[in-house]
């Protein structure tokens, strides 16, 4: 095969060309002119392949999460699932602040609806971290619900610090934020009550994080119970759960058989 058959088709050499512009310039420097130069095409096979300039800026910010959600997915775990899960925060906000335009991109209002799946690809490997610290006991909300949380606050957080001229940025913001959502998801490793205190945990709040973990790990064995008993039994530990947290959510989705983190399938989220 000759070197010429071996170079990219046009497509590739399109959103490699828009990427690189895109990374060390911004949205402004992606331009047909300039893309079209370092991509060695002309202007109208751009738009051939993607419509408009947006489209292509789209399939830019998705490619490059893609690259990221997959080394999150097949990054080697430790035997602490929230220590795992810190270090996941870490990433998404690393990502965010390498990549701040595609990270808006992504996250933008109008084009949300266009990039919701490869989204919701990096929100099933974070599932997945979560779901560990609920089957180790220590999840204090349900499986979801503290998804949702971590997502929404992680997201937040680099968008906000991405907006940020980096000489203004303040590093202590994330650490802060992270370390806040964990200790309202999560219960400590050891049983013991901190500071010497005479009283543990409250014992529904003990109760809950049990009920918790029980419903995370019943997704390994989907086959042991009927439909209608993991109906059943899910309307009892969802009971068990929110009597130690008032403030989860009133109802769960019937448990699902487990996925690995890096499975896309998750429930939208919400808006």
């Amino acid at each position: 095969m000759s070197p010429r058959n071996l170079r990219p088709d046009a497509r590739a050499r399109i959103v490699r060309a828009a990427a690189e512009l895109l990374a060390t310039g911004g949205r402004n420097a992606v331009t047909t002119r300039a893309v079209s130069a370092a991509a060695g095409v002309q202007p109208p096979t751009i738009y051939r392949h993607f419509g408009d300039m947006q489209e292509l800026l789209g399939v830019v910010a998705r490619e490059t999460l893609t690259v990221q959600v997959r080394e999150q997915a097949s990054r080697a775990l430790t035997n602490d699932p929230v220590e795992d899960l810190r270090r996941g925060w870490d990433l998404h906000v690393a990502f965010g602040l390498a990549n701040p335009d595609a990270f808006a991109l992504l996250y933008s209002a109008p084009s949300v609806a266009a990039h919701i799946s490869v989204i919701h690809e990096g929100v099933a490997v974070l599932q997945g971290l979560v779901a560990r610290i609920a089957e180790a006991g220590r999840l204090r909300v349900d499986v979801l619900h503290a998804t949702v949380l971590i997502h929404a606050a992680g997201t937040g957080v680099t968008l906000t610090l991405a907006a940020t001229p980096p000489e203004e940025r303040d590093p202590r913001i994330s650490d802060t934020m992270r370390e806040a959502i964990i200790t309202a998801v999560t219960v400590p490793a050891t049983a013991e009550p901190p500071d010497g205190a005479s009283d543990a945990a409250p014992a529904a709040e003990r109760v809950a994080v049990h009920a918790v973990a029980l419903r995370a790990l019943l997704a390994e064995a989907p086959s042991v119970l009927s439909p209608a008993e993991r109906e059943l039994l899910s309307d009892w530990l969802e009971r068990l759960a929110t009597a130690g947290n008032l403030r989860a959510p009133m109802r769960w989705p019937s448990p699902a058989p487990r996925r690995r983190p890096s499975s896309p399938a998750i429930k939208p989220i919400p808006s």
